[in-house]
């Protein structure tokens, strides 16, 4: 199944290549000696996962690796030292990171919903349910902290109605807290919700509920921009300029996305040789319930200025303090 995948990928490099000549574009002189792709545990690094085990990029580069970052700052120091080329990554980032000067390129939107809020709670129904009860979360800093801020303060949850925030160190030890009571609701992101929701089933554990996802409660508050993009994949400055080589990256991840998305049991499995830390129910169960769905940044340009200029109402050194020049959108 993998050659006729390889052969299929190199096929359409071919076509890829016809096209980008025929329009003018930068086409790669030669494959490179190695690309690295890396990601986050989330949905959005398994089409990553995809094409390197499938080869995708065979053409364009003599090996093709996946490495795992466990948090943004992590993902800065890597992308600070050029240790990789394609990152999935919080679709601000490259915003801050362009917005300071740096030829990075923000390739597409490809997670749309992936947070949801979780309750042992049986009052708690909706986020509204929320006010003046005490909400576990694991961020603190980065873009699902500021949606949440958003969010709750549309929703009139401030002050005395805010929920009382309280930050767990990662996703393990927010796990942990609510397995032991020690908290009853949280906003986790997958696929750490189905890990939770699997493990608490096995240990019989109080009945712990999915409220609603961020992305729905979102869409009720603004229904003016409905859609959420949080997560995509960013050109680092070592590859931003190639063009072709974008090009060909977008089409290969959008064709993993959707293989992905047609085949869960089989994405987690192949998921797990990279991340066998989850167990592959967890990654399936968060592969059929994420909003994994590749759009080149180009296309959805209004939906991501929607969301930047929302929070540089706010926190505007959270996208680089202006809007990312028309150049950034790729690929």
């Amino acid at each position: 199944m993998w050659e006729s995948l390889r052969a299929s990928y190199r096929l359409a490099r071919l076509g890829l290549l016809c096209a980008l000549l025929g329009a003018g574009l930068s086409v790669s002189a030669a494959p490179r000696e190695r690309l690295i792709l890396a990601g986050p545990t989330a949905a959005v690094s398994f089409p990553l996962i995809h094409m390197v085990e499938t080869g995708a990029l065979a053409e364009w580069a003599g090996a093709v690796q996946f490495r795992h970052w466990k948090s943004p700052d992590q993902l800065r120091v890597l992308l600070a030292k050029q240790e990789v080329d394609f990152s999935a990554t919080p679709v601000n980032l490259p915003a801050i990171m362009a917005n300071r000067g740096m030829p990075v390129r923000l390739l597409n939107v490809s997670v749309w919903g992936l947070l949801w809020f979780i309750s042992a709670d049986p009052d708690v129904r909706t986020v509204g349910d929320l006010a003046g009860k005490p909400l576990l979360t694991t961020f603190q800093r980065d873009l699902p902290a500021l949606l949440l801020e958003r969010l709750l303060d549309a929703q009139g949850l401030s002050g005395e109605r805010a929920p009382v925030l309280r930050y767990a160190r990662d996703a393990q030890d927010a796990i942990a807290l609510l397995l032991t009571g020690e908290a009853s609701s949280a906003l986790l992101p997958e696929p750490s919700v189905s890990l939770l929701l699997a493990q608490n089933a096995r240990q019989g554990g109080a009945a712990l509920h999915r409220v609603q996802s961020l992305e729905t409660a979102w869409r009720e508050t603004f229904p003016g921009h409905p859609d959420l993009p949080q997560a995509g994949i960013m050109a680092n400055t070592g590859v931003a300029d190639d063009r072709a080589l974008g090009a060909a990256f977008v089409r290969a991840y959008d064709h993993s996305a959707r293989w992905c998305k047609a085949e869960p049991a089989a994405c987690a499995r192949l998921a797990h040789k990279h991340l066998d830390f989850l167990p592959v129910e967890a990654i399936e169960a968060s592969i059929r319930v994420t909003r994994l769905e590749s759009r080149e940044a180009r296309a959805v340009r209004p939906d991501l200025e929607a969301l930047y200029g929302l929070i540089l109402q706010h926190n505007p050194e959270a996208v680089g303090a202006r809007l990312p020049d028309a150049g950034f959108y790729g690929p």
